[in-house]
């Protein structure tokens, strides 16, 4: 059977999709290229924001019209909270956020049954196994962790992924040890509340400490991480361990102090300040990266100068900028003085022109100067990849130097890309 994944949402679903794919080839299936040229197509969906759900409901749709004869599952967290996928006849099998692992028992009970529904309720489920072997790629995710108990008032995500569990340390090492052993040169640990991470006595501290031990590990690298959860035991690793890299994504949401209550998050904006200056007198260089939603309910023309001179007094390397989206289900969706579609629109465009030169700004340091990269693709006479603080490289080559650490001399920026010369 040809079979054919559409993944929306998260580096976790891209992650879980992936799991997917090795099992299924595993079992002989073949991946397709189209959702016409195959007889199982599987969408796995996202639900952390309205336009998320209109996606998964359209890509449902448009696989069902092209194809009418595929069997046709649709798993994740649209699936987790929404009714009307639970009553559409044309999905064949439908998957919460639970047992996406075992998708080949339920295409076999499919086969003898008309329609599978099977939705779990997450409150006591204990993490599923899943292990990646072959991602084919320099850079391979690593699911840790699940789940998230913070209950920021915009967010849907604790009721469609349930609370934290982890995933027991030695099957995160042993996963690790094989991607590496196959090749790959940076991991990147990922998961719902990855600094979270809490495996009996093992702490995410601790767990850093061991998988920076992995032989051939060239890079470590953390997909996103909570202020709070940057302690002194992980400040002490990125202080002296090479392998942890240059790069932290920080979520700030906002850089308003009333904004940021609202949205319940855990810090204050003077806490968010002082943890990047701490992180800096430790490496100073290093690329910190965040997201930023702008429009929340009740934020003021003044509320969002705020943000935006909190964000260059950060100097962030660049912004991830989403406009609020009035999630059903959330807190903020029935709170007073939302903001018109327009003015986040004009406030999206504002930040992202304000993130751009910043990212100028950082790429500019580094000229004139020597860096190691890990090209990771190759077009044309030039191969592209990132540095260990995530700067974008382009450099002449051929496809021999993939996957192979570089050094270049930078001497160009040319948004996006830093050019380089191969360091004999």
């Amino acid at each position: 059977m040809k079979f054919y994944i559409y993944t929306l949402g998260c580096k976790v679903n891209t992650y879980e999709s992936n799991v997917i794919r090795d099992l299924l080839e595993d079992h002989h299936y073949v991946a397709s290229t189209s959702f016409e040229d195959s007889d199982l197509i599987i969408i796995n969906t996202c639900s952390v924001t309205n336009t998320a759900d209109n996606k998964s409901k359209k890509m449902t749709r448009h696989a069902r019209k092209v194809n009418p004869k595929a069997i046709l599952v649709v798993m994740g967290c649209f699936s987790q909270i929404s009714e009307e996928v639970k009553d559409d006849l044309s999905i064949d099998i439908v998957l919460g956020n639970k047992d996406k692992s075992k998708l080949l028992t339920y295409i076999e009970k499919q086969k003898k049954q008309k329609r599978i529904v099977h939705i779990e309720d997450l409150s006591h489920v204990p993490f599923e196994p899943m292990k990646l072997k072959n991602f084919n790629q320099t850079r391979a995710f690593v699911k840790i962790e699940d789940g998230c108990e913070n209950f920021c008032s915009y967010c849907i995500i604790p009721y469609t992924r349930g609370p934290v569990r982890s995933k027991p340390a030695s099957e995160v090492l042993d996963e690790i040890q094989t991607l590496v052993t196959d090749g790959h040169k940076e991991i990147v640990l990922t998961g719902i509340h990855t600094g979270h991470y809490q495996d009996q006595e093992v702490s995410f501290a601790d767990l850093l400490k061991q998988i920076i031990k992995i032989p051939g590990l060239k890079r470590l690298r953390i997909s996103s991480i909570e202020m709070n959860e940057i302690t002194k035991e992980v400040l002490e690793i990125l202080k002296e361990s090479p392998i942890l890299v240059d790069h932290f994504h920080i979520p700030l949401q906002s850089g308003s102090e009333e904004i940021l209550k609202k949205m319940n998050r855990k810090y204050t904006k003077q806490e968010f300040i002082n943890k990047i200056k701490e992180i800096r007198t430790i490496r100073p260089d290093i690329s910190i990266t965040t997201d930023v939603i702008v429009g929340f309910p009740g934020e003021t023309e003044e509320l969002f100068e705020e943000t935006l001179q909190t964000i260059k007094e950060i100097s962030f390397a660049k912004i991830h900028v989403f406009p609020y989206s009035q999630r059903k289900g959330t807190e903020a969706a029935v709170m007073k003085n939302q903001i018109p579609n327009e003015i986040k629109k004009q406030r999206v465009k504002t930040l992202l022109e304000v993130s751009k030169q910043l990212e100028i700004e950082y790429m500019q340091k580094f000229l004139q100067k020597e860096i190691s990269f890990l090209p990771e693709t190759y077009k044309d006479g030039y191969v592209y990849g990132h540095t260990g603080n995530y700067l974008y490289i382009k450099m002449k080559g051929n496809k021999q130097d993939l996957n192979k650490e570089t050094m270049v001399f930078l001497t160009e920026e040319n948004y996006p890309y830093l050019f380089g010369e191969k360091v004999s």
